[in-house]
């Protein structure tokens, strides 16, 4: 961050000083609207604010390639409290404006960049830390914008950059897709002798179930629907098994009976539930089995490491699936994920990435992945003393 600081120094910049405000409400809709990130937005919102964006924690905040800020949303208590300093939407944060901090800096580096509290050079932005990525033309390479999340100290860590990194070449693509559509697309002319298209597709709704030992469902209009650990497990079966299960097979599977008695009841409780906030969802009998598409967080990051998406599928993975279920179809899934995961993460051996997996509950114990770490981090790296002594502690035998 030096030469940052010096950059700001160098454009006498104040360190205590309001960003300015550069577009009103009038021409920021406008310059919105126009935007090429417009239409990205959901996918930002999708990637970075999943869930409820105003119990989120954190503050997603897009702007243009001039670190104009666009787009601020999140958790409603850290955007008041940041909005007192002038992070809100129409503020100008390039480093010229306001010094070292994510959105510019990004932007003068072309790259992502993690600024954490001090290293603000603008005193009013120290109690925060944050995560940057610039967002480029996926034809010209020209910066389009960038992305920005802002919070505590877990806004700057190395899975919050693997996602802010991963969701920027993610609209990077969405952009490259729609414009190959639009260039596609027949003319006029001869639009008229086509068959009329099928509607777009609905988003599926999708089960939240890593690091949680409560469900939630989301679905595609916004809502999130809580579930209980029992509805979630049932739901994860029937996701999972797509072909059906039979009764006494999804009573093994959740109950470890397959002579359950628990299992109907359980089912008209949930039927119930997704009655009144889901009823595409509500399970078909004989076999039991979801006729609607239903997503989870479990089968998204598998199917990320599927594709050799290592470092996405480690910033999607916030934990193991439903920690605290002894159901044994959910224990199957849970190991299966954690032994995928660590098997694709070894075989990429990058430091970054399995310093990343170390830091979490999957990979914190892992005495091998340790090593191996260690093994890789320069000699004079501040990681190496931490990693040590995580390693020797672990090896001490249990008393």
């Amino acid at each position: 961050m030096r030469d940052s600081w010096s950059r700001s120094l160098a454009g006498l910049v104040g360190v205590e000083g309001a960003p300015p405000l550069e577009l009103d409400a009038e021409a920021l809709a406008a310059y919105r609207s126009a935007h090429p990130l417009a239409g990205a937005m959901a996918m930002i919102r999708s990637l970075l604010l999943p869930g409820d964006a105003l119990e989120s924690g954190v503050v997603v905040a897009v702007g243009d390639a001039a670190g104009r800020l666009l787009w601020v949303e999140g958790d409603r208590t850290v955007r008041a409290l940041t909005g007192d300093m002038g992070f809100v939407a129409g503020t100008n944060w390039s480093e010229a404006a306001v010094g070292t901090a994510a959105p510019g800096t990004a932007l003068a580096l072309d790259r992502s960049v993690q600024i954490r509290g001090p290293e603000h050079f603008n005193r009013l932005v120290q109690p925060w830390s944050c995560t940057a990525a610039p967002v480029h033309d996926p034809e010209t390479r020209a910066i389009l914008g960038v992305l920005d999340v802002t919070g505590g100290p877990e806004a700057a860590t190395p899975q919050a950059q693997l996602l802010v990194d991963a969701t920027a070449r993610a609209v990077e693509s969405e952009l490259l897709v729609a414009r190959l559509r639009q260039r596609a697309e027949p003319t006029k002319r001869f639009r008229s002798a086509l068959p009329a298209r099928r509607p777009a597709p609905q988003r599926a709704a999708t089960l939240r179930v890593l690091g949680r030992d409560l469900g939630a469902l989301d679905l595609p209009d916004g809502r999130t629907v809580e579930l209980s650990s029992r509805h979630a497990e049932l739901l994860l079966m029937l996701a999972t098994h797509r072909q059906g299960l039979s009764g006494e097979r999804l009573a093994e599977l959740v109950y470890d009976d397959p002579r359950s008695d628990s299992l109907r009841p359980e089912l008209v409780r949930l039927k119930k539930v997704l009655a009144e906030h889901a009823p595409h969802l509500v399970p078909a009998s004989r076999p039991y089995r979801l006729e609607a598409a239903l997503e989870t967080d479990l089968h998204q990051v598998l199917s990320l490491l599927d594709r050799g998406a290592h470092r996405v599928a480690l910033a999607a993975y916030s934990g193991d699936a439903l920690p605290g279920s002894r159901a044994p179809g959910v224990e199957e899934l849970r190991d299966s994920a954690r032994a995928t995961l660590r098997e694709a993460l070894l075989a990429e051996a990058s430091a970054e990435v399995l310093l990343a997996y170390v830091d979490t509950t999957a990979g914190a114990d892992d005495l091998e992945v340790l090593r191996l770490c260690l093994r890789m981090l320069p000699a004079r790296s501040p990681r190496r003393a931490g990693l040590v002594a995580r390693i020797e502690r672990l090896e001490q035998p249990a008393t």
